[in-house]
Formats: structure tokens, C-alpha cells, sequence
């Protein structure tokens, strides 16, 4: 009759001891998720737009550009436009090259680029802003991006809808399976995409376009994990 040992014996029990532990599972549990929109009138815009300026030279084509952005900066104050609200969005230098196929191209000029965004906070004047741009010899207009300020809010009663449209899922879940729902064991908010901005215009196409602002989207999704206990 063989004998173990006290540390084999030791290692024994806490096996048989660990066993219960591991042998447990997670509670029985119905995962769902909810989903809610609201949908709002946006109440901001922002108008990305500029100029380009092309010379011979670095120096010309910089300071062209700088004359032609100075114009425009000042035909949106002109226009009310507060500078907290014009920001500048990009600036750009870059040489200009001949085609060709042979060998390296040559320099024979430089292109000049500064853009900004602008913040409209009436959206009923972007198209007035936009023909402000257009008008003082901006030749870059660029995306139009409508926003809505108090997104926050508005998304606090969608996610109230979004968890009572998961509680309505996992009800009906928990009828077919015979059991019923207890209290939610875990809640988590999926991200959401922000709105995709319109679409890129070239400056002569939009001078006389209307702009629909139309309504922005707002959507949640929460996954909800709900016990389960057996109906009585």
C-alpha cells in the first residue's frame, strides 16, 4: 500500500477544495440591445472654405495668397462673422511641376493654399456665407457640416429609449425561453458615428446653390445584460 506525502496530501485538498469554485458558472443571463433616434433641425454649421494662389516663385505665390486671404477675412467681418468663429484650417506651400515622363520634373512654380473653417450659428445664412466667401475671391470651398450644439441632452432621452426598447426585446426573449426577467446585470453604450459632413463643391457650383439644412440623427444603441430566473 503506497502512502503520499504531506505536500501531495496539501496539494489534494486544495484541489478538492477549488473545485466548487471553478466548477461555478456566470448566471444565467439574456444579452440584448436596444436601439433609439431623435431626430432635430440642426442649430450650427461649419463652412469650410479658402484660397489658392499660384506664382513662379515661393515668395510671389505666398504673398498673392496672403492679399487674396486678407480680402476675404475682411468680407467676413463685414458680414458679422466673429473671429472666434473663423479658424484656420490649413496651410499649404508646395512647388509646382512640369509633366514629364523622361526624368525628374522640373519647378516651375509654387502653389500657395490657406483655408479656414467658419462657424455659422445661424444656419439659415450658411448659403450668405458661402457667397461671402465666393465674392471676395475665395476659390476652395469645402465641406458643409450642420451640428446640433445640445447633442448631449437630446441623447439622454434617447438613451432611456434605447434601454426600454432592449427591456421590450428581452421580455419577449424571456416569454419564448418560459423564464422571466430579473434585474439588469450590466449596461453598456456602443459608440455611435457622428454625422457625415456634405459633400465637397467646387467654389463656382455652390456661389448660387441652396442649402437645405434639413435634420440631424441622433442615434444610441446600449447592449443590456438581463438575469433570468426560471418562471414559478
Amino acid at each position: 500500500m503506497k502512502h503520499r506525502s504531506p505536500l501531495a496530501a496539501a496539494v489534494a485538498a486544495i484541489t478538492l477544495l477549488a473545485a466548487p469554485a471553478l466548477a461555478e458558472t456566470a448566471p444565467p443571463a439574456i444579452t440584448v440591445t436596444g436601439e433609439a433616434t431623435v431626430s432635430v433641425p440642426p442649430d450650427l454649421a461649419q463652412v469650410d472654405g479658402g484660397v489658392s494662389s499660384e506664382a513662379k516663385t515661393a515668395r510671389e505665390a505666398s504673398e498673392a495668397n496672403n492679399a487674396a486671404m486678407g480680402k476675404v477675412l475682411l468680407a467676413l467681418k463685414a458680414a458679422n462673422i466673429q473671429e472666434k468663429d473663423i479658424q484656420t484650417s490649413r496651410l499649404s506651400l508646395q512647388p509646382q511641376y512640369a509633366p514629364n515622363r523622361a526624368g525628374p520634373s522640373a519647378v516651375v512654380g509654387y502653389r500657395a493654399s490657406n483655408r479656414v473653417t467658419i462657424k455659422v450659428r445661424d444656419v439659415g445664412k450658411v448659403a450668405g456665407v458661402i457667397d461671402t466667401l465666393v465674392g471676395a475671391g475665395a476659390n476652395e470651398i469645402g465641406g458643409i457640416h450642420f451640428m446640433v450644439s445640445q447633442a448631449s441632452k437630446l441623447l439622454d432621452e434617447a438613451r432611456e429609449k434605447a434601454v426600454a426598447d432592449a427591456r421590450r426585446k428581452a421580455e419577449i426573449y424571456a416569454r419564448a425561453a418560459g423564464v422571466t426577467l430579473g434585474a439588469p446585470l450590466s449596461i453598456s453604450e456602443e459608440g455611435n458615428a457622428p454625422p457625415a459632413p456634405y459633400r465637397r463643391m467646387a467654389a463656382g457650383m455652390v456661389a448660387a446653390a441652396p442649402v437645405a439644412q434639413g435634420e440631424e440623427t441622433l442615434s444610441v444603441t446600449v447592449s443590456v445584460s438581463w438575469a433570468i430566473k426560471q418562471a414559478q
